[in-house]
């Protein structure tokens, strides 16, 4: 099985204040319009492996619900452009609700680009006001993917497995505010909350499912900003540019 990237697009997990950022959305940086951030992702060694840009756009605000478009382009190591990626991002009251989607390693983004979301799923939440020792919600995401119901010459061929579509099952559990930190990237200093997290993924094609992909991660978030740094047992990300 072909081993899946870090969590690329980890970094644009938005999470909520404890200070007088908490209750202000249109703080967030990733819900300022028009802000680029670009995180750079690294191999288990430590070597960069490619990096992602990502853009805000469409921000609003109606009936305290702040809502913005994260637009990513992905760059291999080489700086070839890769997979695009486009999610909206919410905002009330300073809880942070997440398109989980965002979080899905590289391989599996990328086959599941143009998935739907299943009702009552894909929604991570970052609460205002965290402090160590908090559990922090779980989350549960389901994608989909239609069969292969394209037009066809002659008599209609026998019916394939593999146009059944896919599925794709994550859920992001065991979420721990640990303590606190200070990182620093070419992007800034900050002092940040540490968070423990486990995840697993399950992808399935037609009748036919795929290995579990099974994750322990950690991830270092900054009040008002939002995730900086992720490290799992695949790799590790970082933001390394705000403009």
């Amino acid at each position: 099985m072909k081993k899946t990237a870090p969590l690329s697009l980890f970094f644009l997990l938005l999470l909520s204040g404890i200070t007088a950022w908490s209750q202000d959305c249109s703080q967030y940086l990733f819900l300022q319009q028009n802000k680029t951030i670009e995180t750079t992702i690294y191999n288990k060694k430590g070597e960069p492996i490619g990096k992602n840009v990502s853009t805000v756009s469409n921000v609003s605000t109606s009936g305290g619900v702040t809502t913005a478009t994260i637009n990513t382009q992905a760059f291999d190591k080489k700086g070839r452009a890769q997979a695009t990626s486009s999610s909206t991002i919410k905002c009330t009251g300073g809880v942070f609700q997440l398109d989980m989607r965002l979080m899905l390693p590289q391989g599996p983004a990328e086959r599941m680009n143009n998935a739907q979301v299943s009702a009552n799923s894909g929604i991570l939440e970052y609460p205002a006001g965290m402090k160590t020792g908090d559990t922090l919600k779980s989350g549960n995401l389901v994608l989909t993917t239609g069969g292969n119901n394209g037009p066809q010459n002659g008599p209609p061929a026998p019916p394939s497995p593999f146009s059944q579509g896919s599925t794709l099952t994550m859920a992001v559990f065991s979420r721990t505010v640990l303590g606190q930190d200070t990182v620093t990237t070419t992007a800034g200093s900050w002092t940040c909350f540490k968070i423990g997290f486990k995840s697993k993924i399950n992808v399935k094609s037609g009748p036919f499912p795929t290995p579990a992909i099974n994750i322990d991660g950690t991830e270092w978030y900054v009040p008002g900003v939002g995730i900086v740094k992720t490290e799992t047992q695949h790799g590790s990300t970082a933001v390394t540019s705000i403009k």
